[in-house]
């Protein structure tokens, strides 16, 4: 369970606060950097994030289905992104790597400023999306390696970062859109493009990590990690692709918080419309304040499985207090909605710590990016298929869809755990000790 010592009042006493280890992350000044950089990147993500969906409908003029089917490509191009990170990591430098995709993403919105046909929008956004979670795996291939052991602290600084960042972001969206024209949309796709830059030119400030700590290859491991024969391959280690086959569901609060709640509160309960912001509102705040503190008790991958159950259960909770406000009135709906967010936000910090945490763990030491790359797949399909699944079946069957949906999200965190916990015995035991040779003469006079 959670850890504990004895002298944990006084420790939660005098550890640093967010502002003091913003200042002073784990990784030193290449991790400020970083998490600065990470911040303008998705202050921009949170312009795009607010606006394209408008962008695309009244400037562009896409009816539903082309926009879907635009979407749709997008969402699948960005499943590729993560291994393919993964695997130019084991090959190139990830600071480099990083910087390109920057450059990439700085490229394609910039075409959106001048290009109306659709035939060309579908490859630019593709590729856009594609670079932007093939971004976020090397961004962490970048955090593991430069703070180490403490990746699980670095982790909620940048959720903490990231989370900031959004808000900033629509924030300003929110200010183009109130002048809504054409103009104004462009402005808020350049702004979004300058981010990327801003962003490549932090990350060039800094310097490759070395690569201590577990996630970086060890000199012996230079040929596994640079893919060559006899090198470990995620897609030949059925434990691993269970791994992170079970991960998907571990993530399915995020369409549960952006896609769910709003359209159950529209369409099935007598909760007010105005409630909706609120979700968003609850999130963001959380998060940047709690963050850092759920990270602190997930510091070991065994503490890291049993948050993985954690999340189950804190899931069920919510989806339960979902089936819960059909039929019941405005007032008493709106609480439970309410609450339903913040459990959904308590699994989302659960998560975000727990799921990187294994997922580098329950790799090998010498193919580190490559297994780390397949195991960002988890969050980009769950993207894809996570909508779908709400609005095409659980939203469908109505309160018993939440209550489906909870005790299957629970019954999975319970065998994630179990398979984590099994397969860590495996990867944490220490090494045998190797055989004497000539073992005869040590009893020799």
């Amino acid at each position: 369970m959670w850890r504990r010592g004895a002298g944990s009042r006084k420790e939660r006493q005098d550890r640093p606060g967010l502002v003091a280890q913003l200042r002073r992350p784990p990784g030193g000044r290449d991790a400020r950097i970083m998490l600065l950089a990470q911040f303008l990147d998705r202050a921009g993500t949170g312009v795009w994030a607010a606006s394209s969906v408008l962008f695309f409908t009244f400037v562009i003029g896409l009816d539903a289905g082309r926009l879907g089917l635009l979407l749709g490509a997008a969402a699948v191009a960005g499943i590729a992104g993560s291994p393919l990170a993964g695997h130019l990591a084991g090959r190139f430098p990830v600071r480099s790597l990083l910087i390109g995709c920057h450059l990439l993403r700085l490229g394609t919105l910039g075409t959106l400023l001048v290009v109306t046909r659709f035939d060309v929008l579908l490859p630019v956004v593709a590729v856009t999306y594609l670079g932007d979670r093939a971004a976020k795996t090397l961004e962490m291939l970048f955090a593991t390696r430069a703070a180490g052991e403490r990746r699980a602290t670095y982790q909620a600084l940048s959720r903490s970062t990231a989370n900031a960042g959004y808000a900033l972001g629509a924030g300003i969206a929110a200010a183009g859109l109130a002048v809504g024209t054409r103009e104004a949309y462009h402005a808020l796709i350049l702004a979004n493009a300058l981010s990327f830059l801003a962003a490549a030119a932090l990350v060039w400030r800094t310097r490759e990590p070395r690569g201590h700590g577990r996630v970086a290859a060890r000199t012996g491991d230079t040929a596994a990690a640079a893919g060559k024969p006899g090198a470990p391959s995620p897609w030949r280690d059925r434990a691993y692709l269970r791994f992170v086959l079970l991960d998907i569901p571990m993530n399915l609060d995020d369409s549960i918080l952006s896609i769910g709640l709003p359209l159950w509160l529209v369409d099935h309960t007598d909760a007010p419309h105005a409630l909706v912001p609120a979700f968003l509102v609850i999130n963001t705040v959380l998060v940047v304040v709690l963050q850092l503190r759920v990270s602190e008790k997930v510091q070991e991958p065994r503490q890291a499985a049993t948050a993985v159950f954690l999340y189950g259960l804190t899931m069920l909770a919510c989806c339960a207090l979902l089936a819960g406000t059909a039929g019941a009135g405005a007032g008493a709906a709106s609480i439970a909605l309410l609450a339903a967010a913040v459990l959904a936000t308590a699994a989302e910090l659960m998560r975000s710590v727990s799921s990187w945490e294994l997922a580098v763990s329950l790799a090998p030491a010498g193919a580190k990016a490559s297994y780390l790359g397949v195991a960002g797949m988890a969050q980009s399909i769950q993207k894809s298929a996570g909508p779908l699944l709400l609005t095409g079946a659980v939203m469908t069957a109505g309160p018993a869809g939440w209550l489906a949906l909870g005790a299957a999200i629970v019954t999975l965190s319970a065998v994630q755990r179990r398979c984590s916990v099994g397969r860590l015995d495996t990867v944490l035991a220490p090494p045998a000790p190797a055989a004497p040779s000539g073992g005869a003469r040590l009893h020799a006079p």
